[in-house]
């Protein structure tokens, strides 16, 4: 769930901050000063030095500066594909905006530079507002970088930012590939709903009156999450269902998730004890009293994602 100009979204979501800064981000002198995206050169035409007739991007920057060695690359740019790297023409292409007025007698690596330091602290931007924005001390903290290109900005960003180390994984330029071929296969399915849990208001002795309307409601919801993967190809047998309720007492707007209590666990505590237990445990007091309310069911139906293992020596 997520606030969006104080409007309350909800949808399947994972919590992931993104920037509109990247290799193929386009590089703009505006009224002098630099700017970097949001457009996108994107695969084709691309950055210049994809022989493409493309814009100048945060690639060539890279190119100009020596941080991308064309001999590193196999020959598959240009119309015909069967070309490496263009060096030459994007320096061209830096030295005919050099020439400009905006440009201020600048020189083309001047001008590279200045334009990877704003594509450095756009992507800065977001770190800082995950973790100083929420107290938390970022100089404790260590910069992990993925993606084939993440390690040209790594040691600048993390300098700018006060951390002192970088992890750069051996695959990180294959991880986003490696992790869509590893992920598991989710479907997740949700209904709304204005059910009482436990009633204790006005007299309530705590009964659970939408009990058979949500183990009905559950099922129908499993149901629908259950197909959808099985029309993916995947077997019924694999699939692991997970069953929520979004739980809030009455009067409050503090939702809690609460997951269907473990049949088999012996320590397994119902849904009200488990949303009592949340609500105490994140707000520090409850509210006795009050109505347990049920603002929607949701089902996440789930297909583990293979695991490599070791290969026999």
């Amino acid at each position: 769930e997520t606030t969006t100009v104080g409007v309350s979204i909800q949808a399947p979501q994972l919590d992931i901050h993104t920037v509109a800064a990247g290799g193929g981000s386009r590089l703009f002198l505006r009224r002098g000063l630099f700017v970097v995206g949001p457009e996108s050169a994107g695969a084709h035409p691309g950055p210049v030095c994809y022989r493409k007739g493309g814009h100048l991007a945060v690639t060539d920057a890279n190119l100009v500066l020596g941080r991308v060695l064309p001999e590193y690359f196999p020959s598959i740019f240009g119309p015909n594909e069967d070309e490496p790297l263009d060096l030459v023409g994007t320096r061209n292409a830096f030295k005919e905006l050099s020439g400009k007025e905006e440009a201020k007698g600048r020189s083309v690596e001047e001008l590279a530079y200045g334009f990877l330091q704003v594509a450095n602290e756009a992507m800065c931007r977001p770190i800082r507002n995950l973790t100083q924005m929420r107290g938390f001390d970022i100089t404790v903290h260590k910069l992990a970088v993925f993606g084939g290109a993440g390690p040209q900005h790594a040691c600048a960003m993390a300098k700018a930012l006060g951390m002192s180390r970088v992890f750069v994984h051996r695959y990180g330029g294959i991880l986003s590939a490696y992790g869509l071929s590893m992920a598991d296969a989710v479907r997740e399915e949700q209904e709304p709903a204005a059910d009482i849990y436990e009633k204790v208001a006005g007299g309530g002795d705590g009964e659970d009156p939408s009990k058979e309307n949500r183990e009905e409601r559950l099922r129908h919801l499993a149901e629908r999450a259950i197909g959808a993967l099985e029309k993916q190809g995947y077997s019924k047998d694999e699939v692991i269902v997970e069953r929520y309720v979004n739980m809030r007492y009455q009067g409050t707007d503090n939702a809690i998730m609460i997951q269907e209590p473990d049949e088999k666990d012996p320590d397994a505590l119902p849904y009200g004890d488990a949303f009592r237990a949340h609500y105490r445990r994140e707000f520090g007091f409850e509210l006795d009293g009050r109505d347990i309310l049920v603002d929607d069911y949701r089902v996440r139906a789930v297909v583990l994602g293979s695991v490599l293992r070791p290969s026999p020596p």
